[in-house]
């Protein structure tokens, strides 16, 4: 068996810093993602039971012009 070569420290180091980096973007992404997504359910729902309780003013007000 021969022996492997010794691997170049600073190589490693920074290959390390370079996926650490991308991790925690890809983890950043993630969060920021689900924090969308759940906003976004907690406005449907608030919409859904306000139309189930029959009422006609569940959207955004609606501004309409003055009349000419």
């Amino acid at each position: 068996m021969t022996p492997t070569p010794p691997q170049d420290d600073d190589e490693d180091d920074g290959s390390r810093r370079t996926t650490n980096l991308l991790l925690v973007v890809f983890f950043l992404a993630v969060v920021a993602a689900g924090y969308w997504l759940v906003d976004a359910m907690v406005a449907q729902r608030q919409a859904d039971d306000c139309a189930a309780q029959g009422r006609r003013n569940c959207g955004a007000p609606l501004i309409v012009p003055p009349p000419r």
